[in-house]
């Protein structure tokens, strides 16, 4: 078991950090938040021809780095403190993966590349509007069509990024199947005929969700038909690994501007970092945030491994970021006092990631209940 980052691992933190707070600086965040998109494509473009961060954790056979989860949670840890607007989530940890761990060879050498080089960018459509984020809740149906093709009709909602995807990667079932049976990976164009994509409104405005409705869409299988259970879970796993990696990037950047607010302030003419309170809720949040993150760089070194605790760690780490991020931002607001609040100031930003983030893929009470379930099994 590794309990630090290599040398390698460390300098590759740095040069990410130094590249994002030069280009993703809170007035770049608030410009891009404010757009349709979310997202600039010139951006999105520099960040692959620069970095080719599109391909870290994927095999070079297909154009990728070659790295695994632990070099993209650090990636993603780096994304959630600057807070960097890019559909990197959708394309990259939820589609890319799911591709990796669902579809054939073939489909991998076809559908990759292009992802990889940040030419094209994908999304995965699996969560419904009953809200529910396990195979489940799927209603949405695939029914076999002519040409080896299959008809996706249903609804998918709270899709990142899905309005502006190049490829749709969807889950549907079997029509008459329940549970984890009958379910199969889908994938198909964005702009295909029988697909209508809608913006949903969003709390976090610098992460675009949206509402798809597919109405007999043709659509290509990846895999086997009715074989996606699996793959999808595990794509859900690492998913939520990465996700805790990303919400304690952010709520480390939280508890520095929470504590160099508090060396600045001034009250009876000393700093208020010096009053005993103050003290006891920066060690607080220090405290909380250091074991989410190393519940999250657990997490990411299970994913790396395909270790047999990953469904368990996985949980513990979502569960464990989420709490520590909100909780994290709700104490920099109070410490900023009235500032902390308003517009102006930037703490609203990340308040708004984390609550976001707190409910997607599942909420800490959803993911304890998982914990424990996959610990029982």
């Amino acid at each position: 078991m590794q309990f630090s980052f290599t040398d390698e691992q460390q300098e590759f933190r740095a040069v990410l950090r130094r590249f994002f707070e030069e280009t993703s600086p809170p007035t770049a965040v608030r410009r891009l938040m404010a757009t349709e998109a979310g997202w600039e494509a010139g951006a999105w473009r520099d960040l692959n021809t620069r970095l080719g961060l599109c391909g870290v954790h994927v095999p070079e056979e297909y154009g990728g780095q070659g790295f695994g989860f632990v070099e993209l949670g650090i990636v993603l840890e780096e994304m959630g403190r600057a807070l960097v607007c890019a559909p990197y989530f959708a394309s990259t940890v939820l589609a890319t993966t799911a591709i990796l761990n669902g579809a054939s060879p073939a489909q991998k050498g076809a559908l990759l590349p292009p992802l990889v080089a940040g030419e094209r960018v994908a999304t995965l459509a699996f969560a419904e509007p009953s809200g529910c984020w396990d195979a489940g809740g799927v209603e949405a149906t695939a029914t076999p069509a002519s040409g080896g093709k299959f008809r996706i009709d249903g609804v998918k909602s709270f899709v990142l990024d899905g309005t502006t995807a190049d490829l749709i990667l969807v889950l549907a079932r079997r029509p008459g199947s329940s549970g984890e049976e009958g379910l199969s990976l889908l994938s198909l164009a964005g702009d295909a005929p029988g697909l209508t994509r809608a913006p949903l409104q969003p709390l976090d405005p610098t992460r675009k969700i949206a509402r798809l409705n597919f109405e007999g869409a043709e659509a290509e299988l990846l895999g086997e038909e009715g074989g996606a259970a699996a793959p999808f879970a595990k794509t859900m796993h690492e998913a939520a690994a990465m996700l805790a990696c990303e919400m304690v990037g952010g709520a480390e950047r939280l508890r520095e501007s929470a504590l160099d607010y508090a060396n600045l302030r001034m009250q009876f003419g000393r700093p208020i970092a010096s009053f005993q309170s103050m003290k006891h809720k920066q060690a607080d949040m220090l405290l909380e945030v250091e074991l989410a993150k190393s519940a999250a760089y657990y997490a990411a070194d299970a994913a790396a491994d395909s270790a047999p605790d990953l469904p368990a760690v996985a949980s513990l780490a979502k569960a464990a970021a989420s709490e520590a991020y909100l909780q994290t931002a709700i104490h920099t607001i109070q410490i900023h006092g009235g500032i902390g609040f308003t517009w102006d100031n930037d703490t609203h930003l990340w308040f708004k990631r984390a609550k976001s983030s707190e409910a997607f893929l599942g909420d800490p009470t959803w993911h304890r209940e998982r914990m424990i379930q996959a610990w029982a099994a």
